[in-house]
């Protein structure tokens, strides 16, 4: 069954495209298009994941940011007030002149542990954003 394809447009900083351009021919993509449908695959997927993210969750939030963005710096921290019933630690270090990561430690409810990742992930000048997860019960 052959799928119609849409064409669409996409805006993006030199870099990024340099570097997605470079990571594609690495791999051994026929085209720019094959790399970026298997790109949206893989956030497909892993959306999928962090919705059966349940029950009684340690998490670690790792994050990159630009910390000239204008508010940036202030929106996060206002977020992680807002979660601080669950934030068990974090640490925060500078990556060069412009960016910074953060590893947030936190445990709660998988639902509430998601969504602050999310609302990281949102944010204007938020790089990279990972979450890990693992139910505190799990046998090793």
């Amino acid at each position: 069954m052959e799928q119609e394809l849409m064409r669409i447009g996409v805006s993006l900083p030199d870099n990024l495209l340099d570097r997605f351009d470079e990571i594609i021919a690495k791999r051994g993509y026929s085209s720019r298009s094959e790399g970026i449908r298997d790109a949206i695959r893989n956030y497909i997927l892993h959306y999928e994941w962090m919705n059966e993210v349940e029950g009684d969750r340690i998490g670690i939030i790792t994050l990159i940011y630009d910390h000239d963005q204008r508010g940036l710096v202030n929106n996060l921290t206002d977020l992680q007030h807002d979660y601080m019933n669950m934030i068990q630690s974090s640490v925060h270090v500078h990556l060069d002149h412009d960016n910074c990561l953060e590893i947030i430690m936190l445990r709660g409810n998988g639902k509430q542990v998601k969504e602050i990742a999310e609302r990281m992930m949102s944010l204007k000048g938020v790089k990279h954003v990972k979450l890990t997860t693992i139910s505190p019960n799990t046998e090793l």
